[in-house]
């Protein structure tokens, strides 16, 4: 017989492959537990990933839309400073308009007082000299300066109802647009709250469909952060309200300021502005005469009252309750032997009490109702006050001075929980128990069943150029964006709090801890 075969038969060595088999058994058994935990602990880091990639999705698309409706406070604000510049050049037109006929009058007042002059020297030389054919002559001229000024008048009231037409669609459209503002503010605050409106919920379908909703107390944390970035919003742990006062003066003096320079300033010696065709008429007088305009100014802008038209458009408590347009001036005739002159001016206005005339109230009916730059509170003027969106700045670096920060809390289970869906999981309670003989039992517990994941990103300001970091947030540029940004422990803490996590909130300040 060959000699394996002797080796292999003998007894001792049938002992030693039964060792190996012990063994082998013993070894398969911990790749087993090895590979199940592999699997468990893969799938579970999976979830987990996907849990953060949710929450810093969804605190990132929130923030997105915080942005986008600031922006378009930006924007729209501009439209309603817009408005504001349209009116005040209404009422620019209409006020040239209006003074020509008062101008015809200043005309006539002064061959009223050369009449006078003329008339008092004829009765001097008992009605035999050439003054009282003067004297006629300048009563003639009055008269024509009278019944010139009737026909502009005429033409001018002809213009009224267009005035008004524009005034009522201008003021219509500010109360328009801040009504859509405040409809954005409250879709975007119920977004942020929910975090599921305005397709939100769309992120669970795509990222974690097994999330938990946003913790309702992180949502209440948005919606307050939201409201304290717009002055005049309920918001708790910010700087306070400013009053509706002081917001009226921020929108007038930018509506006074985005003037062009023809409502803001007419002046000139002759009016450039007036056409060359009516100044005709000032000249246009028979035998030997002349007409100068020693001084002629106009403006017109958002004022406290109809008698600041022509003060400073920035001036200390002018809140913007009237839109007015005045032009006033000096006309001088010389004519014969005489030098005269004589004033003139017209005041045309609107205001919640439908406006009126001055000084050329003979070409003017009806009314033109202004509600005024900002005549409510931001929370009551929707619809009925010509309100607008401001910025409420904080001086503070700890709030971010005012710009907007946005959370996300959520909960989702790691594991599947159905060892017939998941074999790797073994059973329901994720362990396993074992006994080795003498060395005693042992329990291995597999991954956690529920994981958290938490996020924080910011709403912030800033224009692309140079020195762009040093522009002050505001709600007239539309140069809002967003980004996730890291949490302060103070901010992780009451985040953890809100949402129940009492465990994790206490070591959210503790020191060396990464958040």
């Amino acid at each position: 017989m060959p000699l394996p075969v002797l080796l292999l038969s003998r007894p001792g060595l049938r002992r030693q492959r039964g060792q190996a088999i012990v063994l082998g058994s013993l070894s398969f058994l911990v790749l087993a537990l090895m590979v199940t935990l592999s699997f468990n602990l893969s799938h579970a880091l999976r979830q987990k990933m996907s849990l953060q990639q949710h929450s810093d999705s969804m605190s990132f698309s929130m923030a997105v839309l915080e942005a986008r409706a600031l922006n378009y406070y930006a924007v729209s604000n501009r439209a309603i400073a817009g408005s504001y510049v349209a009116m005040n050049s209404l009422h620019g037109y209409m006020a040239a308009a209006s003074v020509t006929g008062e101008m015809l009058r200043a005309g006539k007042d002064n061959f009223d007082k050369i009449f006078r002059i003329e008339m008092a020297l004829c009765v001097a030389c008992r009605f035999s000299c050439d003054h009282c054919k003067h004297a006629a002559d300048a009563e003639k001229i009055a008269n024509r300066f009278e019944k010139d000024a009737l026909m502009v008048d005429s033409n001018v009231r002809g213009l009224e109802p267009s005035f008004r037409t524009a005034m009522q669609g201008m003021d219509l459209m500010v109360d328009n647009i801040h009504t859509s503002q405040r409809e954005v503010h409250e879709k975007t605050l119920q977004a942020v709250k929910d975090g599921s409106s305005h397709g939100l919920s769309r992120l669970k379908g795509d990222t974690a469909p097994n999330v938990s909703e946003l913790a309702s107390a992180v949502g209440s944390l948005n919606a307050n952060e939201f409201n304290c970035a717009v002055d005049g919003m309920e918001c708790q742990g910010s700087v306070a309200n400013t009053s509706p006062e002081a917001r009226a003066r921020v929108v007038t003096e930018i509506g006074n300021a985005s003037r062009s320079d023809w409502p803001a300033n007419r002046n000139g010696k002759p009016p450039k502005h007036l056409h060359p065709d009516f100044l005709k008429k000032l000249k246009d007088i028979p035998g030997e005469g002349n007409y100068t305009v020693l001084q002629h100014d106009g403006s017109a802008k958002a004022v406290q009252n109809k008698s600041r038209v022509f003060s400073e458009g920035s001036r200390s408590g002018n809140q913007g309750t009237t839109i007015a347009g005045a032009e006033k001036g000096s006309v001088q005739h010389q004519w014969k032997h005489n030098l005269v002159s004589s004033d003139y001016d017209t005041v045309v206005w609107s205001d919640a009490n439908g406006g009126g005339h001055e000084n050329g109230g003979r070409q003017h009916v009806g009314q033109h109702r202004f509600e005024g730059t900002n005549a409510k509170a931001l929370t009551s003027c929707a619809g009925s006050g010509n309100c607008f969106m401001k910025y409420r700045a904080n001086p503070s670096s700890a709030r971010d001075w005012g710009q907007p920060r946005v959370y996300s809390y959520y909960s989702m289970r790691l594991n599947v929980g159905d060892p017939q869906t998941a074999p790797w999981e073994l059973n329901s309670s994720r362990s396993v128990r074992f006994q080795h003989g003498g060395q005693g039992r042992g329990s291995l517990t597999l991954s956690a069943a529920d994981g958290t994941a938490m996020s924080k990103s910011l709403v912030y300001y800033h224009r692309f150029k140079q020195g762009g970091w040093t522009e002050a947030p505001n709600l007239f540029s539309p140069y809002w964006r967003a980004k996730l940004h890291p949490f302060t422990a103070p901010e992780a803490k009451r985040v953890l709090e809100d949402s129940g996590n009492s465990d994790a909130s206490t070591i959210a300040d503790a020191p060396g801890v990464s958040l």
